[in-house]
């Protein structure tokens, strides 16, 4: 909790403490927490798992993806298809499902967000403050929401890049 300008933390943490009795404990906290930054570490380690493991789904999908369709992409190359083109066709097709993916896991996760966490606070036997639950704001959530796009569009990068290169020849050769 934060304290009005002019309040000791100590005196308060003190008074409270003597309100509250021997069983409870209560200490004041500096705002650089040693803890605070800790979970803030632990957090971002998680969300860059996260993305790393999207982004490995993405390019196993689309390395699928396209040697499934090297017959087809030796066609396209044989009536005049850049590498440039290619490229933009194996990328632009996982990019609307990114998209997509994204705008629904946005409602989902602050669903989710909304329903866990009272849930948390109820089972430790207090209540979950509105301010921890109205966490993002607008222009957040439309970078989450194009979240998905970039993580798709660079998952796609790797086996766009092997279709380009791919010899129409033996691309053709391919079924």
């Amino acid at each position: 909790m934060a304290l009005t300008p002019g309040t000791g933390a100590l005196a308060y943490a003190n008074a409270v403490q003597a309100k509250l009795g021997q069983y409870y404990q209560v200490s004041p906290n500096g705002s650089s927490s040693s803890q605070f930054f800790v979970i803030i570490g632990l957090v971002a380690t998680l969300t860059l798992l996260l993305t790393a493991v999207a982004g490995l789904g993405v390019l196993n999908t689309v390395v699928l993806q396209t040697r499934e369709r090297v017959h087809d992409l030796g066609v396209f190359k044989a009536i005049g298809m850049t590498p440039r083109q290619t490229i933009a066709m194996v990328v632009c097709s996982v990019a609307g499902i990114g998209l997509v993916a994204g705008l629904i896991a946005i409602p989902a996760g602050i669903l989710v967000h909304h329903l866990v966490l009272p849930a948390m606070g109820h089972a430790a036997q207090t209540d979950v403050p509105p301010s921890v639950l109205g966490v993002y704001q607008p222009w957040e959530l439309v970078l989450l929401a194009l979240s998905g796009l970039v993580i798709a569009a660079a998952g796609a990068l790797i086996p766009a890049g092997w279709a380009a290169r791919t010899r129409t020849a033996f691309a053709l050769r391919a079924e």
